[in-house]
């Protein structure tokens, strides 16, 4: 049995924490091939307030207080396990964490940085060449990214990283699958995400873009912020949609969107949590056109690929029904034999073998 010590936003919480399903995902699977984890989340940014997931029985749960004093205690379970696990975003003074569980971890302990926004995490560390994660990549044995393909593995090695291994998002059978349509999602084309700086160009040029062209058509916006924000009169923004939501919005539309946020369009590949949400459900999905798209999901037949707003509508204007059903479903077949997170967990555990032995070699 390898134990983990896992540092993350939370687990429990997918209000404002788009990485929760990834971290849950892997973490299930995980547990599968025999790793007892425990994850550590702060009690910031109203998450336990908005839980939609109670403590599960495959991994343990410590919520710590956001304070100096709750770091501390956090930290000390970093000296009791075979491989310590600090995340990006954690939300509550990530730096200070991070070096603290780096400083405890046991001696013989496999170190991970696990960076769950790679673009945005290294385009931070090239702004500023006093960055403390400059300071402490050399003390992981191995830094692990949601995605991002050779670009990202370069550049992490190109600022002092041991290796880089991309461990891209997949699917979790048990909690994303075809659902009966529900009346509260209906529409044209929904997209799901929350309003962040560096996504709003891309969702108004994909998104709004062709709700404005096809006025007589609904659209759904999910996803914290947007509300308050000018949009066109046919999008109706909901708000924060809970993860027990997620397969009902997705197969509901006629088709969902995703969107690469401008950070992960410009550094490698990065496909989104919601590509394999989506496509476990057996939603038709429309995707912006990324680098590496092809790897996962065969366009055209699979999913549907957009360069831009215009493209979106001229695919849902051609889009019937019964396309939208077969393309949805032949990507729920490839995902579940390929891209399911059992296949993300095997290679994760070979990983941390081949790590383990490399530190036992003289």
């Amino acid at each position: 049995m390898t134990t983990i010590a896992f540092y993350g936003s939370s687990l429990l919480s997918s209000y404002w924490n788009g990485a929760a399903t990834y971290y849950r995902g892997i973490i299930r699977a995980l547990a599968a091939h025999g790793c007892e984890t425990t994850f550590y989340e702060p009690d910031v940014w109203d998450r336990q307030k908005h839980r939609d997931m109670d403590p599960p029985d495959w991994s343990r749960v410590v919520i710590w207080e956001g304070t100096p004093q709750g770091l501390r205690r956090a930290a000390e379970g970093a000296a009791r396990t075979d491989v310590v696990v600090v995340a990006s975003g954690i939300g509550y003074e990530d730096d200070a964490l991070r070096r603290a569980v780096l400083d405890r971890a046991a001696p013989d302990a496999l170190r991970v940085w696990w960076d769950v926004d790679a673009p945005a995490t290294l385009a931070a560390m090239r702004a500023d060449p006093s960055h403390p994660l400059r300071r402490d990549l050399p003390d992981f044995e191995t830094v692990l990214t949601y995605g991002g393909g050779q670009p990202v593995i370069d550049a992490y090695r190109a600022l002092g990283a041991r290796d880089c291994v991309p461990i891209y998002n997949a699917l979790d059978p048990a909690t994303h699958f075809p659902v009966p349509p529900d009346p509260r999602f209906a529409a044209e084309l929904g997209f799901l995400g929350n309003r962040l700086p560096d996504r709003e160009a891309r969702v108004a040029e994909f998104f709004l873009s062709p709700a404005r062209a096809r006025p007589d058509r609904h659209f759904i916006l999910g996803g914290s912020g947007w509300n308050g924000s000018e949009l066109p009169p046919n999008v109706h923004a909901i708000g924060h949609v809970g993860t027990d939501d997620h397969n009902a919005f997705n197969v509901t539309p006629r088709a969902v969107l995703n969107i690469a946020r401008d950070s992960m369009a410009e550094t490698g590949f990065s496909p989104a949590t919601r590509i394999f949400e989506a496509a476990g459900a057996g939603a038709c999905l429309i995707t912006d056109a990324w680098e590496g798209i092809e790897l996962f999901l065969a366009p055209g037949r699979e999913v549907l690929v957009a360069r831009d707003g215009a493209d979106v509508t001229d695919i849902l204007r051609d889009l019937t029904a019964e396309d939208a059903q077969r393309i949805g479903e032949a990507a729920r077949q490839r995902v579940l034999s390929a891209h399911a997170y059992g296949n993300r967990a095997e290679e994760v555990t070979a990983l941390f073998a081949r790590l383990a032995q490399r530190e036992l070699q003289p």
